[in-house]
């Protein structure tokens, strides 16, 4: 199963990693980007939706049939 917030970034399965993480950057509220309290969260966030694009291109690159 997909992450939500992944699937709301809009990026097509042949998106390439850093295209990934700047859509992550681009959907946190820019405060969210300016505390340094929360870098351990936003790296973790960027984790998961690289993770999720992982898996969406492994998915994509099973053969149907």
């Amino acid at each position: 199963m997909t992450d939500p917030t992944y699937l709301s970034l809009g990026l097509p399965p042949t998106a390439s990693p850093l295209a990934v993480v700047r859509a992550a950057v681009r959907a946190l509220h820019p405060k969210t980007r300016a505390v340094c309290g929360l870098r351990t969260a936003r790296k973790r966030f960027y984790r998961q939706m690289l993770s999720a694009h992982a898996a969406r291109q492994a998915a994509d690159d099973t053969p149907i049939g």
